[in-house]
C-alpha cells in the first residue's frame, strides 16, 4: 500500500513539474506557439470555411438542410425537458471559436446545444433581404455578397463577428450614425424556444418578442435565423482623413461629420492621445481616382490604426479603399490589439498575412488562444 501511496504522489509531482513547465514556455515563448503552429492551423481551418460557404452556397444546398437542422436543435431542447431540466441549457460553441479572451467555464455544468447553423441561406434582391443562420460571420457574409454587388447598411468590422452575437448581444459600425445598431437593420428571427417549438417573428408577427430579442444574450431561446436589410453596394470607398489636436476638436468634428449622413455614409475617429487623433469620413464610390486606390487589405500594408496614425504628420488627405478592405479594416491588427499583445515580436506574424484572390483571407484566429 505504501508503495502504491508513493508511485501516486511520484506521478502527481511529475504532472504538476509537467504541467508547470508547459505553462511556463507558453507564457515565456508564446510566440514560438503561434507562429509555428496556431496561426498556420488557423489559417488552413480559415480556408477550408472559406471554400465550403463558396461551395455551399453557389450549390444552393443550405436551404435544403436548415429545416433538419433546426429539428435537431429542437430534439435537443425537447431531451432537455425529458431530462427534468436539470441545469440551464447554452449552446456548446467551444471558446475557440469566439472572439473573446475568456474561456466559458460555465459551459462544463449546463446542458449544451448543438446549434451548428452556419451558412447563408438565400438573398431576395426584390426585397432587399438576405437570410442566414446566425454562426454565418462578418467575414463569410461580405464575401457572399460583395461579388453580388449587394452589401448590409452596418458591418461590423471584425471578420468573426457572428449575425447571432451581434444580434442576441450588440453590433455598431461607422455607418451606425446612419442607421443605428445592428438590431435595427434586422427584418424577422426565427427562434427554438425553451419548450422546442419554432417561431418566426418580425415588426409585424409575434412584434414582443422581435423587439425582446436584442441584447438578450440567448435567454429568450435559440436564435436559428434571421432576415437582414441589403443595400446596393459600391466597388470603393472614398475615404477622407482629418486630423483633429484636442479632444474638444475631435468631439466638435465628429459631431459635425455625423449629423450630415447623406455625405457621410461612414465616420469613424481614432484618437491616439488625449490631444491627438483623426476623424475619418467616407462614402461608397464606383470609381477611384487615378493613383489614390490604396488596398489596405494586403498582407504588405501597414495595420490600419498605424496608416490612420501617419496622417497627424502629412495632415488632410484623401483616398480610395477596395470596399471589403475598407468593411474589414481592422481585422489585420484586431484594432490594435495585436501590437499590444504581442509587443516586439508581432511582426513576425506578417508572414502569415495572406492575400487571397482579389480580397484577403480573414486573418488568421491568433486572439481565439488566451494564456
Amino acid at each position: 500500500m505504501a508503495k502504491e501511496e508513493k508511485r501516486s504522489l511520484i506521478s502527481e509531482n511529475l504532472r504538476d513539474k509537467f504541467n508547470e513547465g508547459f505553462e511556463y514556455v507558453l507564457i515565456h515563448y508564446r510566440w514560438v506557439f503561434v507562429c509555428f503552429f496556431l496561426l498556420p492551423v488557423s489559417l488552413i481551418y480559415d480556408i477550408y470555411f472559406y471554400l465550403r460557404s463558396w461551395v455551399i452556397f453557389n450549390l444552393n444546398s443550405a436551404p435544403k438542410h436548415h429545416d433538419k437542422k433546426v429539428k435537431d436543435v429542437q430534439r435537443q431542447v425537447r431531451k432537455w425537458k425529458e431530462e427534468g431540466r436539470k441545469t440551464p441549457m447554452c449552446t456548446a460553441r467551444p471558446g475557440w471559436q469566439t472572439v473573446s479572451f475568456r474561456k466559458g467555464k460555465y459551459k462544463k455544468t449546463m446542458f449544451n446545444v448543438k446549434v451548428n447553423l452556419m451558412d447563408v441561406l438565400d438573398i431576395d434582391v426584390e426585397k432587399k433581404i438576405v437570410r442566414v443562420e446566425p454562426l454565418v460571420s462578418m467575414g463569410q457574409l461580405t464575401a457572399t455578397l460583395d461579388p453580388l454587388g449587394w452589401t448590409i447598411p452596418i458591418l461590423p468590422e471584425l471578420d468573426d463577428l457572428t449575425v447571432g452575437g451581434l444580434v442576441m448581444g450588440t453590433g455598431i459600425e461607422s455607418s451606425s450614425h446612419k442607421y443605428g445598431l445592428f438590431q435595427h437593420i434586422c427584418e424577422a428571427y426565427e427562434l427554438v424556444l425553451a419548450d422546442g417549438s419554432v417561431v418566426k417573428c418580425s415588426k409585424e408577427d409575434n412584434p414582443d418578442l422581435f423587439y425582446s430579442i436584442p441584447w438578450s444574450y440567448g435567454t429568450l431561446g435559440f436564435l436559428t435565423a434571421v432576415e437582414i436589410k441589403i443595400i446596393p453596394a459600391a466597388r470603393f470607398v472614398k475615404l477622407n482623413y482629418e486630423p483633429v489636436r484636442s479632444l474638444e476638436e475631435a468631439v466638435k468634428a465628429f459631431e459635425k461629420c455625423s449629423m450630415n449622413s447623406e455625405e457621410n455614409e461612414f465616420v469613424e475617429g481614432i484618437m491616439f492621445s488625449l490631444n491627438k487623433g483623426v476623424i475619418m469620413t467616407g462614402k461608397m464610390v464606383h470609381s477611384a481616382e487615378p493613383g489614390k486606390l490604396n488596398p489596405i487589405g494586403k498582407w504588405y500594408k501597414p495595420w490600419f490604426f498605424k496608416h490612420v496614425e501617419s496622417f497627424l504628420s502629412t495632415g488632410k488627405a484623401t483616398e480610395y479603399l477596395p470596399l471589403r478592405d475598407y468593411y474589414h479594416r481592422h481585422t489585420r491588427s484586431i484594432f490594435w490589439e495585436l501590437q499590444v499583445s504581442y509587443g516586439v515580436y508581432s511582426y513576425a506574424l506578417l508572414f502569415f498575412k495572406l492575400s487571397f484572390s482579389m480580397h484577403y483571407l480573414p486573418f488568421p484566429k491568433d486572439f481565439s488562444f488566451s494564456i
